[in-house]
C-alpha cells in the first residue's frame, strides 16, 4: 500500500508541473471522467503560486527585466526545478544559479548577483536577533590589544562579492538610488546585515569582504587585515574598524591580556 500510494503522490506532482501529462489515472476512479478542467484550474494555480513566491522576494530582479519576462522565466524555473521543501522561502535558493544558465538572460551578466543580494537580504531579514557590541567597549584599547582582538559578528550579516557593480544596480531598482549609467563601474562588494529592525545593504570598500570573512573565521583584527591587505593592497584598517563599529556588525569582543596587563 505504501509503495502504490508513493506512485500516486508522484505521479500527481509530475502532472501538475507537466501540461502534456494526462491528469493522474487515480483521480478518474471517483468519478464518471476524467476531472480535467478542474486539475487543470488546481495546476495552473500552483504555477501562479510559485511565481508569485519568486516575484515576491526578487523585486528588483523583475524590475530590472520587466513583469512578463520575469513571470516567464520564473515560470520555467518553477516547473524544471520544483520545491524540495515545505518552506516556499527556500524555493527561490538556486534561482541565481537558473538565471545564469537561462538563454534569455544571457546580456544581462550581472542579474544572477542582483538575485543573489535578494537572497542574502531574506536570509539576514530572517536571521537571529543579537543585541549589537557598545561602542565603548573599543574605547582604550591599546595597538598590542587591538591587533590580538576577535570579533563575534552579528549572525545576520552576509557578504556577496561580485565582479559587477551589484550594490549599485540593486539600489537604482530598489528606489534606494536614482537611475544613472553603469558603464564605467567596476566590480563591487555587498555588506548585506540587520543589526537592528531593517535590512542595510552597504558597499564594502577595497579589502573590506576578505576582511569580514578571516574574522568570520575566526581570525583576529591583525590577521584578517593581513588577508585583506593581500586580497586588496589599498586596504584602510581604520576605515574598515570604523565601518565596523559603526554599522554594529560585532556583538562580541575578545582581547587577550597584553603583559602589561596581567598583574605581577
Amino acid at each position: 500500500m505504501t509503495a502504490a500510494f508513493s506512485a500516486i503522490q508522484a505521479s500527481f506532482a509530475d502532472a501538475l508541473l507537466d501540461a502534456d501529462r494526462p491528469v493522474p489515472g487515480a483521480l478518474t476512479l471517483q468519478a464518471a471522467g476524467a476531472p480535467r478542467k478542474r486539475f487543470a484550474v488546481y495546476r495552473n494555480n500552483v504555477i501562479v503560486g510559485l511565481v508569485e513566491a519568486l516575484r515576491a522576494q526578487f523585486p528588483a530582479t523583475e524590475k530590472i527585466v520587466g513583469g512578463e519576462f520575469f513571470a516567464a522565466m520564473a515560470r520555467v524555473y518553477a516547473v524544471t526545478q520544483p520545491p524540495r521543501s515545505p518552506i516556499l522561502l527556500h524555493h527561490g535558493n538556486g534561482f541565481p544559479g537558473f538565471i545564469e544558465q537561462f538563454e534569455p538572460a544571457a546580456e544581462l551578466p550581472y542579474l544572477a548577483d542582483v538575485a543573489r543580494l535578494e537572497i542574502a537580504r531574506t536570509r539576514a531579514y530572517h536571521a537571529a536577533d543579537a543585541p549589537t557590541l557598545d561602542p565603548s567597549r573599543w574605547e582604550g584599547l591599546d595597538p598590542a590589544a587591538l591587533v590580538g582582538a576577535r570579533v563575534t559578528l552579528h549572525p545576520s550579516l552576509q557578504i556577496l562579492r561580485s565582479l559587477y557593480p551589484v550594490v549599485t544596480i540593486w539600489a537604482m531598482n530598489a528606489g534606494d538610488a536614482e537611475p544613472s549609467s553603469i558603464e564605467d563601474s567596476g566590480p563591487e562588494d555587498a555588506l548585506i546585515v540587520r543589526p537592528d529592525l531593517d535590512v542595510q545593504v552597504r558597499r564594502l570598500p577595497a579589502g573590506g569582504a576578505a576582511f569580514l570573512h578571516a574574522l568570520a573565521a575566526g581570525a583576529s583584527l591583525g590577521d584578517a587585515a593581513t588577508s585583506a591587505i593581500a586580497d586588496h593592497p589599498e586596504f584602510d584598517l581604520t576605515a574598515n574598524l570604523a565601518g565596523l563599529i559603526g554599522a554594529g556588525l560585532a556583538t562580541e569582543l575578545h582581547c587577550t591580556p597584553t603583559p602589561k596587563d596581567i598583574a605581577p
